[in-house]
C-alpha cells in the first residue's frame, strides 16, 4: 500500500512548511539518480517584444534567499531580466518522475559571490567568459576560436584571470514553488507553496 502524508500526498512530499527544505531533499535525491546534470533547469524570461523565451542553465547555489545561476550579462536572458526581473524556472527529473516549477524575481549576486564562483571554474571556462560575445551573431566559428587563443595569450597564468565585468550571476528569489509527482492515468500529485509576508502557504492543485 502506498503510504501518504497528512495532505494525502506521496510521502516524498514530506511535511515541510518551508519549500526550500523540500527542494533540497528532492535535489539530493536527483543527484543520485539523474545520469547528467541534475542541476539543469529551464529558465523562462520575457524579451523586449513580450515574447517568452526558455533555455537550459545550471543551478550553482541555493539557500533561503533564492536560486543562483551564472551567465554573460550581455546575453539575451540577462537583457530580458533587465527589462523585467520576473522570471520562471523548471526542473524536470525524468529518473524520479518529479518536477519543480518556480516563479520569482531575479537580482544580481554580489561581486564577491561572482568572483568566488568564477575563480572556481576551469581555466578554459574562464577564458571562454572573455572570448565569447554571448548571443551575438557569429560570422564563422573560426572567429570564436581566434578570440579564445587571443585571451589565452593575454591571460596565460591559469591562477590569475580576472572576472569580466560582463559576467556574473543572477539570484532568483521565489514567490511560488510547485512540486509535482507523476501519477498513474495522469492523476498527478501537485503541492504549491506561496510566499506570504511572514510564512509560506501550502495548497494542493488538481492534476
Amino acid at each position: 500500500m502506498n503510504e501518504k502524508n497528512s495532505l494525502g500526498l506521496n510521502l516524498c512530499f514530506k511535511e515541510h512548511n518551508n519549500p526550500i527544505k523540500l527542494f533540497e531533499e528532492w535535489f539530493n535525491k536527483a543527484k543520485k539518480t539523474e545520469i547528467n546534470d541534475p542541476n539543469a533547469f529551464a529558465v523562462g524570461t520575457l524579451n523586449k517584444n513580450g515574447f517568452p523565451t526558455v533555455r537550459m542553465v545550471l543551478l550553482k547555489d541555493f539557500d533561503k534567499n533564492g536560486f543562483v545561476f551564472y551567465t554573460n550579462l550581455n546575453s539575451d536572458k540577462s537583457k530580458a531580466i533587465g527589462n523585467t526581473s520576473k522570471i520562471s524556472m523548471c526542473f524536470h527529473w525524468k529518473s524520479l518522475q518529479r518536477q519543480i516549477r518556480i516563479v520569482g524575481v531575479a537580482s544580481k549576486v554580489s561581486k564577491k559571490e561572482a568572483d568566488d564562483y568564477y575563480n572556481s571554474r576551469a581555466y578554459g571556462s574562464r577564458i571562454g567568459a572573455w572570448a565569447s560575445k554571448q548571443s551575438s551573431i557569429l560570422k564563422q566559428r573560426q572567429d570564436l576560436y581566434k578570440s579564445i587563443e587571443e585571451f589565452k595569450k593575454k591571460y596565460p597564468n591559469k591562477n590569475n584571470i580576472p572576472r569580466p565585468e560582463h559576467w556574473s550571476g543572477w539570484r532568483i528569489k521565489p514567490k511560488e514553488i510547485e512540486f509535482w509527482l507523476d501519477g498513474q492515468n495522469r492523476i498527478h500529485e501537485r503541492l504549491k507553496y506561496i510566499r506570504l509576508p511572514k510564512k509560506w502557504k501550502k495548497v494542493l492543485l488538481s492534476p
